[in-house]
């Protein structure tokens, strides 16, 4: 595995499926670490914190620690943190992850921010929220998402995510989110600079062909899209970009990575 020197990976989708690994999921993982690659797991999730995730994780069987995991919770409050100092900020998000967003000052119920920011969608996302959010856009305050996903897979199939009333937000309020979590360019800059790798040196492995996928190659990336979690052929067949690589599952990446190695 030489030709490759660090490895990013999408969570959800890619070695678990509500939180269960999938299939041979554990022992790729192992495999990558026991080859002396740098892993660091790239998440959209916004339900837990690092260590939470972490949790889970390793008592499923994945070697993993919370300093492996960069959440776009914990990006979006060094975002927040560095251009927006001393706002006050508003956060709609299904799940606890206060812990990740650090030092984010927030204002509470009845509070005016200057900040909006979006995480994923759950039963907090009704009526009476996304109106209160409408109403701080109209009086001005800045809107920043933690992802534009659509959909995720859960055990019950796919799920409505906060991409879907992140676009409606937008258009109604006519304005445009920051987006900090996967696909921004950042992420995956702060993701590499974790683990001391160029763009050059790295793949990404991800079942979001256009937020993983696609998205990571635009950032100098060899992206890897896993024929697991959300993918679908048709979002395959419409995607805007060609993945480098298409497997079945990340059972499958150890092999491919030292195809790659035989070949140089």
């Amino acid at each position: 595995m030489e030709s490759v020197r660090a490895v990013l990976i999408d969570i959800d989708g890619v070695l678990t499926v509500s939180w269960q690994p999938l299939p041979g999921a554990v022992e790729a993982l192992r495999e990558l670490r026991e080859a002396g690659l740098a892993v660091a797991l790239v998440t959209n999730t916004t339900s837990r914190t690092r260590a939470s995730i972490a949790g889970t994780l390793a008592e499923a069987g994945f070697p993993v620690t919370a300093e492996d995991i960069l959440t776009a919770p914990a990006v979006t409050a060094a975002y927040v943190a560095e251009h927006f100092p001393g706002a006050r900020c508003a956060v709609l998000n299904s799940g606890d992850i206060g812990e990740d967003l650090g030092a984010v000052e927030l204002v509470g119920a009845g509070g005016v921010p200057d900040v909006v920011i979006v995480g994923g969608a759950g039963p907090e996302f009704d009526y009476a929220a996304l109106n209160g959010v409408f109403g701080h856009l109209q009086r001005g305050a800045r809107l920043v998402a933690m992802h534009r996903n659509l959909y995720w897979r859960t055990d019950d199939g796919l799920q409505l995510d906060a991409g879907a009333f992140l676009a409606g937000l937008e258009r109604a309020a006519r304005t445009e989110a920051v987006v900090t979590g996967k696909p921004s360019k950042a992420f995956f800059a702060s993701a590499l600079a974790r683990l001391g790798a160029g763009a050059d040196e790295a793949v990404m492995v991800g079942d979001d062909i256009e937020s993983d996928v696609l998205a990571a190659q635009a950032a100098g990336v060899t992206g890897v899209l896993v024929r697991t979690g959300k993918y679908l052929p048709q979002t395959h067949r419409d995607a805007s970009g060609t993945p480098d690589h298409v497997i079945d599952s990340f059972a499958g990446l150890p092999a491919l990575l030292r195809s790659w190695s035989a070949q140089q």
